[in-house]
């Protein structure tokens, strides 16, 4: 069995007899280790964000495939995309081994069927135009490679993101993030720095490449979705500050066209 750095034992023993503010000082002393990790991964994330952003240019969509806290950190990236951006929602896609349900409560035994992996993505009909990002920590989970090894049989992009060296899901993919974080505080238990780690990257993956399709300008999220009232007053300070008009101008620019996108460009027309 190969030796996983996320299954390494934790640095620190007698956690149970640990004060609150010990166990909370020693947690954070290893979540301060997390930022230098993902530094280090910033040549190999460029690297796949290069081929990512031409292929969702020609309409291509980014899948994001994983189990248990990797497959719901997937979900996660994918469902705040729409409303970020204003894309449309089948544009990038969270898929988690034992479906939906398992968003909440854990599905036994599904993360370890090979074959379901790609069984998940059919209905998706993916082509060479699309990108598949594996997430799994151990770097070995059965559903995560199933569906990585049948992005890549259709011609797909493939990228895993994993917490261990030389993986069986890094070997299946073309393009590899390994962020070595090392053993968690509590043993074994990778919803910690793994987790975290696997967040930050998803982060910079789906920001940038939205970055570089146009969704944002200057700093600011255009095409956001203006869903409940907080987001309606960001889009109104938008309009003031690219236009120079009266909140009161904003306010109607933005319920006639219902974008800060759409109200910029017809002002300025």
């Amino acid at each position: 069995m190969d030796k996983k750095l996320t299954e390494a034992d934790s640095k620190y023993n007698h956690l149970e007899k640990m004060e609150v503010r010990e166990l909370l000082t020693n947690i954070n002393k290893e979540d301060q280790t997390i930022a230098n990790v993902v530094k280090d991964c910033i040549p190999a994330i460029e690297k796949f964000i290069s081929q990512i952003i031409p292929r969702m240019e020609r309409e291509g969509r980014l899948f994001y495939v994983g189990a248990g806290t990797s497959g719901r950190l997937g979900i996660i990236d994918a469902s705040e995309c729409p409303p970020t951006f204003g894309i449309p929602h089948n544009l990038v896609v969270g898929l988690i081994a034992g479906g939906d349900q398992a968003i909440r409560k854990a599905v036994e035994f599904a993360e370890d069927d090979f074959k379901r992996g790609g069984e998940d993505l059919k209905p998706y009909n993916i082509q060479e135009k699309d990108t598949l990002i594996g997430i799994a920590a151990s770097g070995s989970t059965p559903y995560v490679v199933g569906a990585i090894r049948e992005a890549r049989n259709q011609g797909c992009l493939t990228g895993a993101i994993t917490c261990n060296l030389n993986t069986k899901l890094a070997k299946e993919a073309k393009y590899s993030i390994e962020a070595l974080v090392g053993p968690e505080f509590v043993t074994g238990s990778t919803r910690m720095k793994a987790g975290t780690v696997q967040k930050l990257i998803l982060n910079m993956i789906s920001t940038t490449v939205m970055i570089k399709l146009g969704h944002i300008k200057g700093n600011k999220m255009i095409d956001m979705h203006l869903s409940n009232d907080k987001l309606k007053e960001r889009g109104i300070k938008m309009l003031i500050q690219e236009l120079g008009i009266s909140p009161n101008e904003a306010n109607i620019l933005l319920k006639k066209h219902g974008s800060v996108r759409a109200s910029i460009k017809n002002f300025k027309d």
